[in-house]
């Protein structure tokens, strides 16, 4: 009977050039890195200048804007606070009062969470006076009165008045009123163009991760349906938008419109450093009757937790990437209601999401169980197989195969049954992949060295930054890597090693794998890496516990001799196999015939 020794001497050797190779790959791409990384936060802090709107830069847009004539409003509640400026009537800072944004000076999430500040959002509704000439809200000066927890701002232009009225109400909801008089007798236009200039803030640890969760979304067919954009590009020319916003990874600024969004376009582009993550511009426009804007708006300026986002009842759910169809009922239904059952007993995070994994793995544990069964039958065989190698040595591929097919059935081992263990774990975990850095329960949770089980623990930090890998080391992540190779080894005994030339050395490559592994998990949320560890040192303790105590390789060996004495049913599977194999060899043997009559 063949053991499983784990790896040996020429594989070690293949394993540690594989290693240098890499190694030797990111330091050779180091300074180049750190040289265009430096050029480019040189190009941020010049954009992030020009971006800046300053009171002095007012006169440039308005020569009857002086600093004296721009002011600001409040208003607030336990939610929000929010401030309103007079160039533009706009909102022009947003704190979510019961959050902190993290500062990567101290490593500790203790900043106010502003998702609106320092002009990073910008809005208005741009039409055409008789003339021809463009106005944009936005340029022109306003005033504000206070009435309880509304502000209303009010400009004239030409005589026509034009005024925004902000209710602040519970719920993180500020309703936006736009009401203008005598603007009929200055344009002709019947519809107005809103656009919106926002620059995403990074209120996050793991830029990277927050910078990819940064997106439009928005929702249309009377709210039924949802999409979102990542693209550099939007457009959305034949829907009505009843509701567009800007997604991150935890919060998102969104304005509905009661009448809808027309003819909507967009683009987005990342910026690589500094405080914003992303660029987006959005244009849509909005009707007017009788040449005057009259439409009732909302902002909302919310966190995405799931039973906030599902009391709207406008779809603002699906903003939560929980991943598509039955991935995110999973985590919906699933995963997401586990969590809250335990962690309403009292205990931390990270022991949260250990018992999680314990509960999966005993949901598991059937399908497990006949995957390791398995593996024992196919140990007990392997001499058998490798018999039938090498009398078949060299013999045609195909019909090597059918006789390698022949003694698994007669052995009665289904091969396709090792397949469904690894067909459920993918659904599992995409949808952990979505569920960690995702839900908002977990922002802010530490666990050990992990101040964050939403992104990624850094206790060992680098002086300069490897590509693919960043400027530190994630120590889950590490023991993720070392307990999967663990893994892999105990495991990989049973495979069939390659017998034609040229073939790659399947274990070799499955040593690889946990090396890349590291690469993806080393950025990547530090409870996603925790619960994998805990879920493979778990697989370690079943395989120990299946073959030490459970299984008795003679009983299963005695079982596989029963089995070649029953007559066998040949099962649907097995049946198409073997007639297309059949019809192969026919194939092959009717294209010789060919080739032989034609010599």
């Amino acid at each position: 009977m063949q053991q499983n020794n784990g790896l040996d001497k020429s594989q070690i050797i293949s394993f540690a050039v594989l290693c240098l190779v890499l190694f030797g790959f990111m330091f050779y791409f180091q300074n180049k890195q750190s040289k265009e990384e430096q050029i480019k936060a040189e190009q941020q802090k010049t954009e992030q200048v020009k971006n800046a709107v300053k009171p002095s830069q007012a006169k440039n847009i308005n020569p009857n804007v002086t600093p004296n004539a721009i002011q600001t409003a409040n208003l607030s509640n336990k939610e929000l606070k929010v401030e309103f400026n007079s160039l533009g009537g706009q909102v022009s800072k947003v704190e979510l009062a019961e959050y902190k944004a993290y500062d990567h000076k101290t490593d500790k999430a203790d900043l106010p969470l502003y998702l609106i500040t320092k002009n990073n959002s910008n809005y208005g509704f741009q039409f055409k006076d008789k003339t021809g000439k463009v106005i944009n809200t936005k340029d022109l000066v306003f005033s504000p009165t206070v009435n309880g927890n509304a502000v209303t701002m009010t400009a004239n232009y030409n005589g026509a008045v034009i005024q925004f009225i902000y209710t602040l109400l519970p719920k993180y909801t500020l309703d936006f009123k736009v009401r203008t008089q005598g603007l009929a007798k200055i344009t002709s236009d019947n519809k107005a163009d809103f656009i919106w200039d926002y620059n995403v803030r990074n209120l996050e640890k793991g830029r990277a991760q927050e910078q990819s969760h940064s997106e439009f979304s928005y929702a249309f067919n009377n709210y039924k349906n949802y999409d979102y954009d990542g693209r550099t590009t939007m457009e959305e020319d034949k829907e009505t938008l009843n509701w567009i916003g800007v997604k991150q990874q935890f919060f998102a600024s969104v304005i509905e419109s009661k009448t809808g969004f027309t003819q909507s376009k967009g683009n987005q582009e990342t910026i690589e450093e500094g405080e914003y993550l992303k660029k987006l511009n959005y244009e849509g426009f909005v009707q007017m009757t009788g040449n005057e804007l009259n439409q009732d708006f909302t902002w909302y300026f919310m966190p995405l937790d799931l039973p906030l986002l599902k009391s709207y009842d406008k779809n603002f759910d699906e903003i939560l990437p929980l991943g598509w169809s039955f991935i995110g009922a999973m985590n919906r239904y699933f995963f997401i209601p586990m969590y809250n059952i335990i962690a309403d007993w009292g205990i931390t995070a990270g022991w949260v999401i250990f018992l999680m994994t314990i509960i999966v793995k005993l949901i598991l544990s059937p399908i497990m169980y006949k995957q390791h069964k398995l593996s024992a039958m196919m140990r007990v065989i392997r001499p058998e197989i490798d018999e039938v190698n090498a009398k078949l040595k060299d013999a045609d591929p195909m019909k090597k195969q059918q006789a390698t097919m022949e003694v698994y059935r007669k052995a009665g081992v289904n091969q396709m049954a090792g397949c469904l263990p690894a067909l459920v774990q993918i659904p599992i975990f995409y949808a952990l992949f979505r569920f960690f850095p995702n839900f908002i329960d977990l922002r802010g949770q530490g666990f050990w060295f992990a101040k964050d089980l939403t992104a990624y623990d850094d206790l060992i930090k680098l002086p300069f930054k490897v590509p693919f890998l960043g400027d530190h080391l994630s120590i889950f992540a590490i023991a993720c890597t070392i307990v999967i190779l663990i893994y892999t080894i105990m495991t990989s005994g049973n495979m069939q090693q390659p017998q034609q030339e040229g073939m790659p050395n399947m274990k070799v490559l499955m040593y690889i794998f946990p090396v890349t592994f590291l690469f993806f998990l080393n950025t990547s949320a530090s409870g996603l890496s925790w619960y994998y560890f805990v879920s493979n040192a778990i697989n370690i303790l079943i395989i120990l516990v299946i073959k030490y105590v459970i299984l008795d390789e003679k009983k299963i060996h005695a079982q596989i001799q029963a089995n070649k004495e029953k007559p066998k049913t040949e099962g649907k599977f097995q049946k198409r196999m073997r007639e297309m194999m059949e019809k192969a060899q026919e194939q092959q043997k009717y294209q010789e015939q060919q080739k032989n009559k034609k010599k």
